[in-house]
């Protein structure tokens, strides 16, 4: 079907390139084509998910390159679609827009792992399970694991998972293991830009889940697909792991909502105009662009910290349920965040803004910014998948596309509203347990929005991506238990 091309329903024609490539051609105002990575079905559907016109409209960013990305688990979004990739020549006018990052900032995933097999944990599962969810605080509004002074919130703000080691939530192993930071976003003050009702609504819920999918899961890595890379991850058959899945809390979702208000008034006295006002941006060597991205930092510290006290509540359930409290990080990515970051362009190396809201950065082998350990097998891509189902360690890989992204999760395909209408949230907890899948839900509502019917199928996104030579496949996790947000 190489070069087939469709209607879409997007007023565009849908090139068919390869199998797990298509192309959207420039159209109206669009300076760049789109690309979606995606087997034929996981594409989006023509009717009731507008993520394809998303991707046109994202094409007309002042500033924009190479091309309007989708990844294989695209689905609707605020301004960019999830799992859309973008980068901008901060040189030529390029825009940093809030809608390519998300309201949950920092929004992503850490892998720990024990030494434990599977069999050691037979007797002590519901044990387990039990004290993780009497100690990791989830659920909407305040109640985090880490109650701050003022002087330790504008450290983390500031230094993030690091501040939050040096405070006892930790080990200095941990922070090598964490998403590198773009040079230029450090130093700032983390106050300066932030609003204090994003202050207010942070300040409280440090190391907790929040709600939505976000959760706490006990796994058993189930299948290795590359046994050199896995290897060197630490990763064996058998072995018992914890993947923690949360954000910035209210802190994020503030400090998004403040700075796309200021530049939808802002865009005017930059000559900007947009097809979607939820793409509200501004230059990001403007004013109102620096000040975003120093907002952004602080909550991108936010959200790396509270994953770290997370992982501190972790490796006391585990020591107090079972034991042995070792827990080590594999790797912690985030999946909404704008980058500052240097790539080839054209024959040229530019300094671009690479906007990845639901897509993972996904270094390559060799790479300048990852650790020592990991420069021959690539960065770690941590893929959760839908409640119930597998998860998957990925790496990048050489020659990667897209600005060395890929996926960031299965992707939604069902509305949260539908998902209840079809099933009970407790009904969903029972079928789970059959399944050897232990469930501690925040609320049967809460279940019951994240079914794993509501997801596209995780297999195929990543095999998609591996396909497509975003990421190659690692090992395939299997869950035996979950905390819920």
């Amino acid at each position: 079907m190489a070069d087939a091309a469709v209607e879409q329903g997007i007023g565009a024609t849908l090139v068919h390139e390869s199998d797990v490539r298509w192309r959207i051609p420039r159209r109206g105002s669009m300076r760049v084509p789109g690309v979606v990575f995606a087997s034929e079905s996981l594409l989006p559907a023509v009717q009731g998910d507008r993520s394809l016109e998303q991707v046109c409209n994202v094409a007309t960013l002042p500033g924009i390159v190479e091309a309007s990305y989708a990844m294989p688990d695209i689905h609707w979004g605020y301004g960019f679609p999830i799992g859309g990739v973008a980068a901008t020549d901060i040189a030529a006018g390029g825009v940093i827009s809030p809608g390519g990052v998300g309201f949950d900032i920092s929004c992503g995933v850490r892998l720990l792992l024990s030494r434990i097999e599977e069999s050691g944990l037979a007797e002590n599962r519901t044990e387990l399970l039990d004290h993780l969810a009497r100690s990791v605080p989830r659920g909407m509004g305040p109640g985090g694991a880490w109650h701050l002074s003022d002087r330790d919130f504008t450290q983390l703000l500031r230094l993030g998972a690091r501040h939050a080691i040096e405070r006892g939530y930790g080990v200095p192993a941990d922070a090598a293991r964490c998403e590198p930071v773009s040079a230029e976003l450090l130093g700032s003050d983390p106050r300066e830009h932030v609003s204090e009702r994003a202050l207010a609504r942070g300040r409280n819920q440090v190391g907790s889940l929040g709600s939505g999918n976000h959760f706490l899961e006990v796994q058993v890595v189930d299948e290795l697909l590359d046994s050199r890379i896995a290897e060197r991850f630490g990763l064996f058959v058998g072995q018992i792991t914890v993947m923690i899945h949360s954000g910035s809390r209210g802190l994020g979702h503030q400090i998004c909502t403040d700075h796309v208000a200021t530049m939808d008034d802002a865009m005017a006295r930059y000559g900007i105009e947009v097809p979607d006002r939820q793409l509200a941006c501004v230059p990001v060597e403007s004013p109102e662009g620096r000040a975003y991205l120093s907002a952004m930092n602080a909550a991108a510290n936010y959200g790396r910290a509270n994953r770290q006290v997370l992982t501190h509540v972790a490796r006391q359930s585990f020591a107090a349920a079972l034991g042995d409290g070792r827990l080590d990080v594999l790797y912690d990515v985030s999946h909404n965040l704008a980058r500052l970051e240097d790539h080839e362009v054209d024959g040229e190396r530019r300094r671009l803004c690479v906007h990845r809201k639901g897509a993972t950065l996904a270094l390559p082998p060799h790479h300048p910014d990852l650790p020592d350990d990991l420069a021959d097998t690539g960065q770690p891509v941590l893929v959760p998948g839908s409640m119930g189902t597998a998860s998957y360690v990925l790496a990048g890989m050489e020659g990667s596309g897209a600005f060395h992204s890929a996926c960031h999760g299965a992707g939604r395909t069902m509305s949260r509203h539908a998902a209840r209408r079809r099933i009970h949230g407790r009904t969903l907890e029972a079928e789970l347990e059959t399944q050897g899948v232990a469930v501690r839900g925040a609320s049967a509502r809460g279940l019951a929005e994240e079914a794993p019917f509501a997801y596209k199928d995780v297999d195929d996104v990543v095999h998609t991506c591996e396909r497509a030579g975003l990421a190659r496949r690692v090992a395939r996790l299997r869950p035996i238990g979950v905390v819920k947000g």
